[in-house]
C-alpha cells in the first residue's frame, strides 16, 4: 500500500537549495498553533433521550452558546479563520472540547466540508462515560438537536452499517450523555446543512473492534458521498512542552498511514513515563478505524491542517494541558492544465515579473478558471541559454494557483539569493518554466523513487534541500546519485539520506515552459 501524501507545511524553496524554514517537527506543530480561549466547563454534561428519538442538546450554554444566533457567529468566525484544502475529504480527525478551548482547531477540520459533495458524516469517537457501547453503538434514528436546529440521522445507512456487523447495535442509551459527537453538529450545520449523520461510539479500542467497524463501513460508504470524522482529542495533561512532544510524535504517526505505528508510538509514549499523560488520544480507536476506511475509500494524501493545546490560551497555565489536531484525507487528483491554461500561466508570470521590475507593483489578475483557481503548490523556474537564473517555489497549496504564480514569479526573479536581482533587460533573455506541484508523499523506501517523476525534499537535521522532478533528468544522474546531490544542496554528506535521521519526501510535478 502506497504511504499516504503528506502535504507540507508553509515553506518557500529555492530550487536545489539550502532552506531552513521545514524542520521535522514544523512538519507536525507549526505557527499555526494559535492561541485558544481559556477554559471549558469541567463538569460532566447530561441529556435524557427525547421519546421521538432527538437527542436534546447536552452541551448548550456549556460548552458552546445556548442562543441560536451567538452559537452561529461564533461558529462562523471560527470557520473564516481557516483556509480550504484542494481536495473532498474523505476522513477528518478534529477535536471535541469546548469552543473556547479547540474550536480554531476543529473550525480548520470542517471548513473542508464546505461547498463540497457531501451528504451524510459518519462521526465516530469512544465512550468516555458510562453508560458503555458493547462494543459499538449507533444512534440508529432520530437526530440530535442543537441551537441551530436538528441534525437528523441517516437511518436507512446506520441500518445498513448494523446489518454488516452483528456487534454494531442501535444503542441510544450510550450516547445520551456523551459529549464528543454534539460538539460537532454546529460546525457541520455550517458547512453542510443538509448533511445528514451516522453516530457511532466505540466501547473498546482492541484490533477486533476496529477491525469490525472498519470492515463494515468500507462494506455500505462505497457508492456514498460521505466523510467520515473521528472526534478525538490528543494528549491529556502533560506538561505544554511535553503536549507539544508528544502530540507531534502522535501526529507523525497518524499522518504515517500506518495504524501498526499509531499503536507503537502511542504504547511507546505511555511507557515513557511523562509527568500527568493519561493519553495520548482519548479516541484512539475511531482514528485508526477513519485512517483505514478513508485509505480504503481511496485516499493518498493527508494533511495536518492546524495544532494547538490548551495552554495556548492567553493567559493559560501550561502545567496541565490538553492538545488538539486537525487531520484531513483525501484523495489528489493533478489539475487539468490544458495548453490553453498552461500558456495563460506562463503569460502571467512573464507579465507579472515585467510589471514588477518596472514600478514594483503587482498587476492585477482576475479568472473564473475553476483549475486556476485551486490552492496548489508551485516552482517558477527562470534561464537563460539553458542555464539556470531564478528559481523559488512554495510547497503548499495555500493560494489560488494563479496567484501561486505570480508570487513565485516575481520570487524567482529578485529574491533567488544565488542570484543578483532581475533586470527588465534580462527578462528578454529569460525562459520561464512552471511547475504545479502535489502534495508530499513520506517515504518509506528508497526504491520507490522514480527518477524523473518524483521530486524530492530531504530534511536532515534541520538541514533541507529540494530537487525538482526535472533536475536529475536533465543532470544524467541514477537514483543513488539523485540522492547524494541531493544531500550535497542540502550542505551535508553524500549518502546523508542512508542515515536514519534522514527524513526524505517525494511529490510529482506538472511541468509546462516557454518554448517546451
Amino acid at each position: 500500500m502506497a504511504t499516504p501524501v503528506i502535504a507540507s507545511p508553509r515553506a518557500t524553496l529555492a530550487c536545489g537549495f539550502v532552506v531552513a524554514l521545514l524542520s521535522a517537527g514544523a512538519v507536525l506543530i507549526s505557527a499555526q498553533a494559535a492561541a485558544v480561549a481559556p477554559s471549558a466547563p469541567s463538569s460532566t454534561p447530561t441529556a435524557t433521550l427525547a421519546n421521538d428519538r432527538v437527542r436534546p442538546s447536552a452541551l448548550a450554554g456549556l460548552w458552546y452558546p445556548a442562543d441560536p444566533d451567538e452559537l452561529r457567529s461564533t461558529v462562523d468566525d471560527l470557520l473564516a479563520e481557516a483556509s480550504p484544502v484542494d481536495g473532498v475529504p474523505l476522513g477528518l480527525l478534529v477535536p471535541h472540547a469546548g469552543y473556547l478551548y479547540s474550536g480554531r482547531v476543529a473550525a480548520a477540520g470542517f471548513k473542508q466540508l464546505a461547498d463540497r459533495p457531501i451528504d451524510v458524516a459518519v462521526i465516530i469517537s469512544s465512550d468516555h462515560q458510562p453508560p458503555m457501547a458493547h462494543p459499538i453503538a449507533v444512534y440508529a434514528e432520530g437526530g440530535f438537536a442543537t441551537p441551530l436546529g436538528v441534525v437528523a440521522v441517516d437511518a436507512e445507512l446506520a441500518h445498513a452499517l448494523m446489518a454488516a456487523d452483528a456487534r454494531i447495535t442501535d444503542d441510544p442509551a450510550a450516547h445520551v450523555g456523551e459529549h464528543m459527537i454534539e460538539i460537532e453538529l454546529p460546525f457541520l450545520q455550517r458547512v453542510c446543512p443538509d448533511c445528514r449523520i451516522v453516530p457511532v461510539l466505540m466501547g473498546s479500542d482492541d484490533d477486533a473492534t476496529v477491525q469490525a467497524l472498519t470492515d463494515a463501513l468500507l462494506a455500505v460508504l462505497p457508492g456514498r458521498r460521505a466523510v467520515v470524522i473521528a472526534s478525538s482529542d490528543l494528549s491529556h495533561y502533560p506538561s505544554g512542552a511535553d503536549a507539544q512532544t508528544v502530540d507531534n510524535l502522535t501526529l507523525e504517526a497518524i499522518l504515517s498511514g500506518d495504524p501498526a505505528q499509531v499503536r507503537q508510538t502511542i504504547r511507546q509514549q505511555m511507557a515513557h513515563g511523562y509527568p500527568g499523560l493519561l493519553t495520548c488520544a482519548c479516541a484512539e480507536a475511531p482514528i485508526l478505524v477513519t485512517m483505514q476506511v478513508a485509505r480504503g475509500l481511496g485516499a493518498d494524501s493527508v494533511q495536518l491542517l492546524r495544532y494547538a493545546n490548551s495552554g495556548d490560551a492567553p493567559g493559560a497555565s501550561t502545567d496541565q494541558v490538553v492538545g488538539y489536531g486537525a487531520v484531513m484525507w483525501w484523495r489528489y487528483e493533478p489539475p487539468d492544465v490544458t495548453p490553453a491554461r498552461q500558456a495563460a500561466l506562463l503569460a502571467l508570470a512573464r507579465d507579472t515579473i515585467a510589471a514588477y521590475l518596472a514600478d514594483g507593483s503587482v498587476m492585477e489578475f482576475h479568472t473564473d478558471d475553476p483549475e486556476l483557481q485551486r490552492p496548489l503548490g508551485v516552482f517558477v523556474t527562470l534561464k537563460v541559454d539553458g542555464q539556470l537564473r531564478g528559481c523559488i517555489g512554495h510547497l503548499r497549496g495555500d493560494r489560488p494557483l494563479w496567484q501561486a504564480v505570480q508570487a513565485m514569479a516575481i520570487a524567482a526573479a529578485t529574491e533567488d539569493p544565488r542570484f543578483p536581482p532581475l533586470t527588465p533587460d534580462e527578462l528578454t533573455e529569460v525562459e520561464i518554466e512552471i511547475s504545479v506541484l502535489s502534495p508530499l508523499r513520506r517515504l518509506t523506501d528508497v526504491a520507490a523513487i522514480e527518477v524523473g517523476v518524483h521530486g524530492l525534499l530531504l530534511d536532515y537535521r534541520g538541514q533541507q534541500g529540494v530537487f525538482l522532478p526535472q533536475v536529475p533528468v536533465e543532470q544524467g544522474w541514477d537514483r543513488g546519485q539523485y540522492l547524494d546531490h541531493l544531500c550535497l544542496k542540502a550542505g551535508l554528506f553524500a549518502g546523508c539520506w542512508r542515515d536514519e535521521s534522514a527524513v526524505l519526501y517525494t511529490f510529482t510535478a506538472v511541468v509546462f515552459g516557454e518554448g517546451q
